[in-house]
């Protein structure tokens, strides 16, 4: 399983996303700017991993730090905390990484500095196993959904590149390989920057699971003729409703999938839930470049020069699309995701079940 970022020898070691598939290459970060330019500039991507790194570049940083007591460790580290989530506004999972590190120095104030370093670590590496184990959960009980003979459709990536590991996804389809069950996945391409060819269908490749590769615009001609079964995208912000945002392009394929009645489901662990966001209509939109567009890799020019872009990295698809949100508690109808802020011990009663 390819690792999208780990901890290495007091530094933090990130594989650069926008290299691939043609060339596989780490980048060793050896301060937090360099964390936050590789978040910045999609080194690596997709809202779990990002959290990871923005956890690991915050436990990087506070190495450096001199401080003779806990208030001033904090009010060094604050600069940090600003920075990571400047990266990218519309992921929740960095807000999320930086109020838990917050909480866990606070718990933990009474410990001296140099100990506070040293658990910086251990909680970051922590957030990253604890995110693999989160994920093969939204794969257990994501795989009730795929059926022996489905074919998949995913947009973007949201596998193990975008993860500590497995993927979100990613993780249905793999469970539901385990059990045995065999099925195909069909990869949009994802533009402008391609996650979908480049990164999607290179690790399903890498795991063997078949896949054919799709332009975006391909999609709703398959469903016409009956080629899909059922979608399964992530999501780097759910809001309290159910409203979901992901990459720029998922409410489409939600709206092609109720058009032909499809099962649209969105894998979604619960550090990527926005309890404190009402509904997706204030979810900021993180707008990019507009070279993604113009140019293809800044190596060849495909707009005339000067054409105005918009070039929004991500969009809301409304929870009435959304089939189920699978989380590792379970999956749910999106009107019901509110039931997890309540940390309800009865969410037996809530959990969608597949039919036979």
């Amino acid at each position: 399983m390819v690792r999208a970022i780990e901890w290495k020898n007091g530094r933090v070691v990130m594989l650069d996303q926008s290299r691939l598939p043609v060339e596989v290459e780490y980048i060793i970060c050896a301060d937090y700017l360099k964390v936050a330019e590789g978040i910045k500039k999609l080194w690596i991507r997709g809202a779990p991993a990002i959290g990871i790194a923005a956890a690991m570049g915050i436990a990087l940083a506070a190495q450096d730090v001199k401080a003779d007591s806990f208030d001033n460790f904090l009010n060094k580290l604050s600069p940090v905390f600003d920075t990571m989530l400047s990266t990218r506004p519309t992921a929740v999972n960095i807000k999320w990484a930086v109020e838990r590190i917050k909480a866990f120095l606070n718990i933990h104030k009474d410990n001296s500095v140099a100990e506070l370093k040293i658990m910086l670590i251990e909680e970051a590496q922590r957030i990253l196993e604890e995110d693999i184990q989160v994920n093969k959960a939204i794969g257990t009980w994501g795989a009730q959904f795929i059926k022996d003979g489905d074919t998949i459709l995913t947009h973007c990536n949201a596998g193990a590149l975008a993860t500590g590991g497995y993927g979100t996804a990613t993780a249905p389809m793999l469970v539901a390989r385990e059990q045995g069950k065999k099925f195909q996945v069909i990869a949009d391409e994802t533009r402008p920057v391609l996650q979908g060819a480049r990164l999607t269908a290179w690790e399903l490749m890498q795991e063997e699971i078949p896949v054919t590769l799709i332009t975006d615009n391909t999609a709703g001609a398959l469903m016409k003729k009956g080629a899909i079964d059922l979608a399964i995208v992530g999501t780097d912000r759910t809001a309290l409703n159910g409203d979901v945002a992901n990459k720029i392009g998922t409410y489409t394929v939600a709206v092609l999938c109720k058009e032909h009645k499809i099962p649209f489901y969105v894998a979604a662990p619960l550090s990527s839930i926005d309890f404190s966001m009402l509904s997706g209509d204030l979810i900021p939109i993180e707008e990019r470049s507009p070279e993604e567009v113009t140019n293809v890799f800044g190596k060849c020019v495909i707009a005339p020069e000067g054409v105005k872009v918009c070039n929004l990295a991500f969009d809301v698809t409304p929870a009435k699309y959304v089939t189920a949100i699978i989380t590792e508690k379970g999956a749910f109808k999106p009107e019901h995701i509110k039931e997890l802020a309540k940390n309800n011990a009865s969410l037996d009663k809530f959990r969608i079940k597949a039919s036979k």
